[in-house]
């Protein structure tokens, strides 16, 4: 298949990449003019997507992505699919889509899960809306860039999928940090904290796959100096976009709005920028309640 990608960073890099190995004909542009192994590099964004059967964009938030769709939509043949790979916010995705669908265009909002490990193993999930027509297109590729693609409803409700689960997330995160310095300052083992959450009522993925705590659980950033897997401001950006559409569709969150608040003093007036969002766990630790 003869594919065009927008977007050539951390994560669509490896994405373009392995579609490059599998054989397909993939043209990529970045702002940045990045060069990706296997993948022909076009001068402007027109230029990759001329002639493509598909094309992909990985990008920033939801202003850019219309600019680029503005840009790209006119000079893409009618009948390829349009495949947002960003996270952006739902009204974004669904005006892109209609804007793709009256050029006679197939669209799919596909934002993922996996991180940059993901996109480079060919590992992540997709989260995807449209219609079965335009899923059905974009299927094949999402089988070479991830392990599974959800299908789950129409324009933009693969937006809404991710930013409900990356709440979910936060909030679960920001608890799970909360237990480890509540158990700290109560004297018990962060291990035998480990050992009965972990197999108890408050199992989540935050404390059995991703555990703050270093030495604590599988390997996760905590043990490596809470290094990004997952950047505090990407779930800044992600609890954002919740709180957007959670005002958009007059949904009481308050969780969500907490979350966002802190995540906002971590990373904006705090030393949370540039570190692994677990990493609210030393913020934790250093605070005593005020």
């Amino acid at each position: 298949m003869k594919i065009g990608f927008i977007g050539l960073g951390n994560m669509g890099a490896p994405m373009a990449a392995n579609l490059a190995k599998t054989g397909h004909d993939v043209t990529g542009f970045d702002t940045a003019g990045v060069s990706v192994k296997g993948v022909n590099k076009a001068e402007t964004a027109p230029d990759a997507v001329r002639g493509a059967e598909a094309v992909i964009t990985m990008l920033p938030n939801g202003d850019i992505l219309r600019a680029v769709a503005d840009q790209i939509i006119p000079h893409m043949e009618k009948g390829a699919v349009f495949i947002d790979c960003s996270t952006v916010d739902v009204d974004s995705a669904r005006a892109v889509a209609d804007q793709a669908e009256q050029a006679g265009l197939l669209a799919v909002d596909a934002p993922v899960s996996g991180g940059i490990g993901g996109a480079a193993a060919g590992t992540l999930t997709f989260m995807a809306g449209g219609s079965d027509a335009a899923f059905a297109k974009a299927a094949p590729l999402f089988e070479i860039m991830g392990q599974k693609a959800v299908h789950c409803g129409a324009a933009g409700a693969g937006q809404a999928a991710k930013i409900c689960n990356n709440m979910i997330l936060g909030v679960t995160m920001i608890a799970t940090c909360e237990a480890f310095a509540l158990a700290d300052k109560l004297g018990l083992d962060r291990q035998k904290m480990f050992d009965v959450v972990s197999t108890s009522s408050g199992y989540s993925w935050s404390m059995n796959a991703y555990c703050p705590a270093p030495g604590v659980g599988p390997q996760s950033p905590a043990d490596n100096g809470y290094k990004p897997g997952f950047a505090a401001e990407l779930m800044l950006k992600d609890l954002r976009l919740s709180q957007q559409a959670a005002e958009s569709a007059d949904a009481d969150t308050p969780m969500g709005q907490i979350a966002t608040a802190l995540y906002e003093q971590f990373v904006e007036a705090e030393d949370g920028k540039g570190m692994d969002f677990s990493g609210m766990l030393p913020r934790f630790e250093k605070r005593g309640r005020s």
